[in-house]
């Protein structure tokens, strides 16, 4: 079994070249297997796991990915920091398409997903701020050091998919002040932080959402198209995310976010 792995991706297929060489490990959980086999390998000396969020062949839908499962694995390999790449609708014609973002908000519209690890108990944690506020900070500089210079900040609203939205639902996500949209951002954030795991996501704009501009409105076609294209930046960024972060976390907030919590189980 490769090395324990204290960094983790949650990302799509094109990711797969991020680690050459890697060791795949498929582990159970209690809330039954992760989306696919997680893959551990070195990165300039560093151990990282990846997860396709989807699985490798894209079978699970946004609201059927195991969202548990996935954060729970990462954690038993030894994963206690969670980058998460994802495609994201813009809500404003100030970020188009190919636009990076690194939100500090967000907001749920999702409505069937398991979003929690705490069904048999009172366990209330904190959320107020989502994002892990020290990841969150290195991937900026790291995108800011690499030319890619993002917006400094925004809020993402999660729906459930797997449809796009109204152009209705569109012009009153933008009209609350949101900024962006997307279907895989939440549960992950919060079943992140109730595993006291730093969980940043890096939000590439791939399309304006219908209600920002006429026309056809949103299509897969064109999300792929753009995520795909800048694929090959975002893993670099990435690696450089990776490389410029600290061996310890203990200064990190999310590193105890669960103190003086009494928890109904044991954690991985």
């Amino acid at each position: 079994m490769a090395d324990a792995a204290a960094i983790g991706v949650v990302g799509g297929s094109g990711f797969y070249e991020f680690l050459p060489g890697a060791d795949e490990i498929m582990i159970d959980t209690p809330f039954g297997p992760p989306s696919d086999p997680i893959t551990v390998g070195d990165l300039d000396g560093r151990q990282v796991a990846f997860l396709p969020r989807h699985g490798r062949d894209h079978r699970f839908a946004p609201h059927r990915i195991p969202y548990r499962a996935n954060m729970w694995a990462l954690r038993t390999l030894g994963v206690r920091r969670v980058l998460a790449p994802m495609a994201v609708g813009s809500l404003t014609a100030s970020y188009g398409p190919g636009t990076l973002v690194f939100p500090d908000q967000l907001v749920d519209r999702t409505r069937s997903r398991a979003q929690t690890y705490f069904d048999e108990a009172a366990v209330h944690v904190p959320f107020a701020d989502p994002y892990c506020p020290s990841l969150r900070a290195a991937a900026i500089a790291a995108a800011r050091e690499s030319g890619w210079v993002p917006p400094g900040s925004g809020t993402l609203v999660v729906i459930e998919g797997p449809r796009f939205s109204t152009r209705a639902e569109s012009r009153w996500f933008a009209a609350q002040g949101w900024t962006l949209v997307g279907m895989t951002g939440h549960p992950e954030a919060v079943l992140a932080r109730e595993l006291a795991l730093c969980y940043a996501p890096l939000a590439l704009v791939t399309d304006l959402d219908a209600g920002v501009e006429e026309g056809a409105g949103v299509t897969q076609a064109e999300v792929f198209q753009v995520f795909g294209a800048n694929i090959t930046r975002l893993r670099e960024l990435l690696a450089k995310v990776i490389a410029a972060l600290p061996a310890d976390r203990e200064d990190d907030v999310c590193a105890h976010a669960l103190d003086g919590i009494r928890l109904p189980f044991q954690l991985p």
